[in-house]
């Protein structure tokens, strides 16, 4: 052999450290041949203390999942160094449980997972709808911002909740944004002895109080997809309550689209409307950020009062409406991916220096102005920042009825700019 040729090292082939198993409350018996084999070469097993409760004669290392779960995985880490560990999940571990985390924590050269159906296929199965067109939600989470703006776009819609976002409180949520002609599953105990399915209207669902905490709940629209919205609203100025008399407090419908689109909007933005009057940005905002949030502030109490009222009137949760004057309200605010700014109170500076600081890269941020000084001011902004700045001004007329003939009525030439915040080094 040739002393310069180097000898290849040899590969060891790497072996599996983690089993994740997907269970049901059926406990052993919803196990495979394989999942069973995997349990019995484990030194250690891990899992909810209901999962761990049908292995009492495991005589390896129990550790139930309490307290923080990272705590938990980092020391499942340190003994999967030199033992066997088997994770005991739910359903499938890969749809909203832990088996993400798993893999991401030890690679998924260490990991292999046995999957079990998970509870939302099986509720679909038992009420014999299929689930292919379905819109998932998990609501076992603090908080259900979004549900309902979330619902408008589907006719089909299963939902994971908690004891704190029960089937209950999730109807009585529906009814207050008049969100009612769904037909409801209630999906109890799935895959235990005790499995229940029950369907209600929503206003019977608001009424129920003895749903088990284990529970999946189910809405179909009761029209299927006939009464879904259009994507993009391009809702007009009288589909919305407006400060009387002042009824000018509101973005035209035309200015209304442009500024949305110009604002690159994806369904997880996070998005401010400064100046919001009667909340109609927000509000379409909304409606495309159905999976981010919307923050909108006025300094009027009537006009954070109609903007309330508009977003229970157009179905959107997902929105905070805050009275205070810019930009001091805005401070604590989450930083936004879009800033749309209709009013300003005289602030426009002031408030442009904390919108484009806390502007997330590559975010937008668009301004609408009527009067000549703001247009100078806004326009002298940008120029003195440096910042490449789309400006358009839109003139638009609609048609009025005069007699038997129409004729065109002009509105107020807007100026609409955009600026997009780029990276500079």
């Amino acid at each position: 052999m040739n002393p310069l040729v180097k000898k290849s090292r040899p590969v060891l082939k790497r072996t599996k450290t983690v089993t994740i198993i997907g269970m049901s409350d059926d406990g052993c018996l919803s196990l495979t041949s394989k999942a069973m084999h995997a349990i019995s070469k484990g030194q250690v097993l891990a899992g909810g203390a209901q999962h761990l409760e049908f292995f009492a004669e495991f005589e390896g290392l129990k550790i139930p999942f309490q307290g923080k779960l990272p705590d938990v995985i980092d020391r499942l880490e340190e003994l999967s160094f030199e033992n066997n560990i088997v994770i005991l999940a739910s359903g499938d571990p890969m749809f909203y449980g832990v088996g993400g985390l798993i893999v991401k924590k030890f690679g998924l050269d260490h990991v292999d997972v046995i999957t079990h159906p998970s509870s939302i296929q099986i509720a679909f199965s038992r009420i014999g709808i299929t689930w292919h067109d379905a819109l998932i939600i998990s609501l076992q989470e603090p908080s259900r911002a979004g549900f309902i703006t979330k619902i408008q776009a589907s006719s089909k819609v299963g939902i994971l909740t908690d004891p704190e976002q029960s089937p209950q409180e999730l109807a009585k949520h529906m009814i207050t944004y008049n969100e009612t002609d769904w037909q409801a599953w209630v999906c109890e105990n799935l895959g235990g002895v005790d499995e229940r399915f029950r369907c209600f209207t929503i206003e019977e669902l608001s009424r129920v109080d003895d749903t088990a905490p284990l529970n999946v709940l189910i809405l179909l629209r009761k029209d299927g997809d006939k009464s879904l919205p259009p994507t993009i609203a391009n809702l007009h100025e009288d589909a919305f309550a407006k400060q009387i008399p002042h009824k000018g407090l509101i973005t035209k419908r035309e200015i209304r689209t442009l500024s949305i689109v110009s604002l690159g909007l994806n369904r997880k933005s996070v998005v401010w409307d400064i100046g919001t009057a009667a909340g109609s940005v927000a509000i379409e905002a909304a409606k495309i950020a159905f999976d981010g949030h919307v923050y909108a502030v006025d300094v009027a109490s009537e006009c954070i009062k109609v903007a309330r009222e508009n977003a229970i009137r157009h179905k959107v949760d997902n929105i905070d409406i805050v009275e205070g004057l810019a930009p001091v309200a805005i401070m604590d605010w989450p930083a936004p991916d879009a800033v749309f700014i209709g009013g300003s109170k005289g602030n426009m500076r002031e408030i442009l220096d904390v919108s484009l600081e806390k502007l997330t890269p590559y975010g937008r941020c668009v301004v609408t102005a009527i009067a000549v000084e703001t247009v100078q001011e806004t326009y002298q902004y940008f120029k003195d920042c440096g910042w490449d700045t789309e400006m358009i001004v839109v003139n638009i007329a609609r048609s009025v009825p005069l007699a038997q003939y129409h004729r065109y009525e002009a509105l107020s030439p807007i100026h609409i700019f955009t600026a997009i915040k780029v990276e500079r080094n």
